[in-house]
């Protein structure tokens, strides 16, 4: 059976999510589970491609990077236009996805040092997105050491979590 992409239509706290995204460089998403904290996401990074924000990163638990946001890519007509490369598997793999021309790289929060390290000097990712941003609350793991040193590279920052 064929997947029909639908029409997003976004309720008043998601079109609020949207415009704070947008407005704002680095921001916090805080939305319970469910309520759109992916496609609002998505939505700003659309619109802000028409600004100055052209690649985005963004780094997941594991099975949230395999399968959500791409799923949520290809649900809502809106979004159709956009690429993602999942930037998964072994480092071969992983330096395939990255090679792959796309608008959205999506990793898991395992591979922030590695990926991290794959860039010394420069950074193509204009925007970061760390979804369960509550996985990166140590300062010592290497994963916060490791974006951290990225923070004056990234012009937009945002990070999500369910409350």
């Amino acid at each position: 059976m064929e997947h029909l992409a639908i029409d997003f239509k976004p309720h008043s706290y998601q079109k609020y999510a949207i415009d704070k995204v947008i407005d704002n460089e680095k921001y916090g998403l805080f939305l319970d589970m469910g309520l759109g904290k992916t496609v609002s996401t998505l939505t700003a990074f659309s619109e802000l491609q028409l600004l100055d924000t052209k690649k985005m990163l963004v780094i997941a638990p594991k099975q949230v990077a395999k399968d959500t946001w791409v799923d949520e890519v290809d649900k809502w007509n809106h979004l159709n236009h956009l690429k993602v490369s999942l930037v998964l598997g072994t480092p071969k793999e992983r330096n395939d996805a990255l090679n792959t021309e796309a608008d959205i790289y999506v990793t898991n929060k395992e591979n922030t040092k590695w990926l991290c390290d794959q860039y010394k000097k420069e950074w193509p990712f204009d925007m970061v997105v760390i979804d369960e941003l509550s996985t990166f609350k140590s300062p010592k793991s290497q994963r916060f050491k490791s974006i951290k040193k990225k923070l004056p590279l990234i012009n937009r920052f945002i990070g999500l979590t369910g409350t």
